[in-house]
């Protein structure tokens, strides 16, 4: 399994770049991702994966769970410095051999330092007196020495290597002094079981939450293991709103027990015969219930989803989350269309499922649901929405008491323009030097992850940089959607064989189409077979287009928004529709972007401002905090320290 540092890596990895393999066909109009480590044993490589995810998913989690109800957190970080302390050999051998003098001499002063004063080193004085760690691997070493790592591999409990770290990790084995002194060697697996505890946690729930997790450690593995120098400097200038979409990352749950809270329950879904699972808190007693819809392609238990049921709990709402429309798990289990994007059947097929789940929470906890609220960030804003103009027409499923949406996209081919032109944001840099601009890009998200990120720090991306962030990740969604779907229903449009073991080529070739290219190539051909023609002027346009329901949405009193005025999904005739059909009903925030200020404390006060009936909505216009760090072209950005 990952260990802390490198874990964090690739979770920010993960949530800024989306971590892909494939590379598109060179060319001046292009764009060429950077190769992640080859991975022949692919096959090989997914069984190991899938063997570690139930290990701990089903072993190590529950026993984490008893250990750390007996072993207090005090005593655990104890024990990590404690087996940090024993593996000086190691870090000192490998800082003499990378010729790091002065790494050998700082962790020879934390030894005896901690040693000495620390009490064997479960105390990490060193750390107070200020000494600096020098960490330093076999792996480390062997890359120092020009070894590149040649495939990747996945290794039974401890997770992701390559040929190059598993010798170093082997290496760093025989370095440590107690595997050569029975019965001590146990100590090491000891301290291994204690430092894995405190991580289970998040490694189940990106396991959980992710499409293809496998796919998103093997790429960002690559750059957190990778020697280069990392280029902060801000070389051209910055955008402003991009930048603030990128801060989603900060809105996170605050109580770390919280997400395993919750309990997990199925029910069965009438138009296809199958289970969706549904995740929820609910109150001691009697309360209101909020539904909550996550963003394009999300798990119920993503961090953001998380983050918004902790938000309501706290302030006694009971919280149910359910996947997206466009998440492979709603995908395979609710949704009669084979494919998502039509707005009409998915919001049809998300309001069917959530009659269902209320049936069966009525069923199960009678008289504990006060009333319902259904809640939707990003696409779950506008799915909500779409419900909420539509209610008068489904006098058979669930009517909401308050429906809140939170960054709501109002044309929905307007925003996957968007995406695309994000995506393509780097063919503005020459093509003799974009790969390897996006290549210095991954390495500063990696290196940055390796330490502590505030809201306030400036993050070191230019305009095209946060840009592309942005559309990588989405556009790797995409990629997990066209696969899920052509999985179940092939319509004969790739090329490659779907192999659910062997994805790289055809994760490849997915990686080619755009947002409208799954419109044109899959969506409108699908629907023709169902009798559907969207290639009429404007028919996809109207169906997936808010404003062509503004008179009910305008007539609905229980409709409440908050919006970012600066959101790329908004045009600036989206945003004054919005305004003209809500009203005082809306929120609207100067700044944030897309979910980039959810963290700001003005935010959720206006959220839950919306969920609750009797508390005023704040009106007009809403600043919120200070404005983000903007560089100018040639001065660097201000960013964290990278150990």
């Amino acid at each position: 399994m990952l260990n802390r540092r490198v874990w964090g890596g690739v979770i920010l990895a993960v949530a800024c770049c989306g971590g892909l393999w494939a590379q598109a066909q060179p060319g001046t109009n292009s764009i060429t991702l950077p190769a992640s480590v080859p991975d022949p044993l692919e096959p090989v490589n997914r069984i190991m994966w899938d063997f570690n995810k139930e290990l701990l998913t089903h072993v190590i989690k529950p026993s984490s769970k008893a250990y750390r109800a007996v072993v207090i957190k005090p005593v655990r970080t104890a024990i990590t410095h404690f087996g940090r302390n024993l593996l000086y050999p190691d870090r000192l051998l490998n800082n003499l051999l990378q010729g790091r003098w002065a790494g050998a001499r700082d962790e020879t002063s934390r030894f005896l330092c901690n040693t000495l004063a620390g009490g064997l080193g479960f105390i990490d004085v060193a750390t107070w007196r200020g000494l600096p760690k020098s960490d330093a691997t076999f792996g480390d070493t062997f890359g120092q020495w020009g070894w590149n790592p040649q495939f990747f591999l996945m290794l039974p409990l401890l997770g992701p290597s390559n040929d190059r770290d598993g010798l170093g990790l082997a290496a760093d084995a025989a370095a440590n002094p107690l595997i050569y002194f029975d019965p001590y060697s146990y100590i090491t697996y000891g301290v291994y079981y204690n430092n894995v505890t405190d991580q289970v946690d998040d490694y189940v729930r990106f396991s959980q939450a992710e499409m293809d997790p496998y796919s998103l450690i093997q790429y960002a593995w690559t750059f957190v293991r990778e020697n280069h120098v990392v280029n902060f400097k801000v070389e051209g200038k910055q955008d402003r709103p991009s930048l603030e979409t990128l801060q989603s990352v900060f809105f996170t749950f605050d109580n770390p027990e919280f997400p395993d809270q919750c309990k997990t329950r199925s029910v069965l879904i009438p138009g296809t015969g199958k289970k969706l699972k549904f995740t929820y808190w609910l109150q001691h007693g009697r309360a209101p219930v909020v539904y909550i819809v996550p963003g394009l392609g999300s798990h119920r238990m993503s961090e953001t989803s998380i983050a918004l049921a902790e938000l309501a709990y706290k302030n006694g709402f009971s919280a149910v989350c359910v996947s997206s429309p466009f998440n492979a798990e709603f995908m395979e289990e609710a949704s009669t269309a084979a494919l998502p994007a039509y707005s009409p059947v998915d919001c049809h097929d998300l309001h069917v499922a959530l009659t269902e789940v209320d049936h069966q929470l009525g069923k199960m906890y009678p008289g504990r649901i006060a009333s319902r609220a259904l809640m939707g960030y990003s696409m779950g804003a506008y799915e909500s929405l779409y419900i909420a103009a539509g209610e008068t027409n489904q006098a058979n499923l669930l009517k909401f008491d308050r429906y809140v949406a939170i960054n709501s996209p109002v044309r929905l081919l307007h925003g996957i323009d968007k995406l695309d032109e994000f995506y393509d944001a780097p063919l503005q840099w020459p093509a003799a030097e974009r790969t390897e601009k996006i290549h210095n890009t991954f390495l500063k998200v990696a290196a940055l992850s390796r330490s502590p990120l505030r809201p306030k720090l400036g993050l070191p991306f230019d305009a095209v940089e946060s840009r592309f962030l942005i559309g990588i990740t989405f556009r790797f969604i995409l990629r997990d959607i066209i696969y899920s779907s052509q999985e179940r229903h092939n319509q004969g449009v790739l090329r490659q064989p779907i192999k659910d073991l062997r994805r790289a080529s055809l994760y490849d070739e997915i990686l080619g189409y755009s947002y409208g290219d799954y419109f044109a190539k899959f969506v409108v051909p699908y629907y023709e077979t169902r009798g559907v023609d969207l290639k009429a002027p404007d028919a996809l346009e109207k169906a997936s287009n808010l404003r062509s329901f503004t008179d009910s949405l305008r007539a609905n009193p229980d409709i409440r928004l908050v919006e970012n005025e600066d959101d790329f999904l908004l045009s600036t005739d989206d945003t004054a529709w919005l305004q003209s059909t809500f009203g005082p009903r809306m929120t609207l925030f100067v700044r944030g972007g897309h979910l980039g200020n959810l963290s700001h404390r003005a935010v959720q006060k206006a959220v839950l401002a919306a969920l609750e009936e009797r508390r005023p909505v704040p009106q007009g216009k809403q600043p919120v905090g200070p404005p983000p760090q903007v560089k100018d072209k040639d001065t660097p950005a201000k960013v964290p320290a990278i150990p």
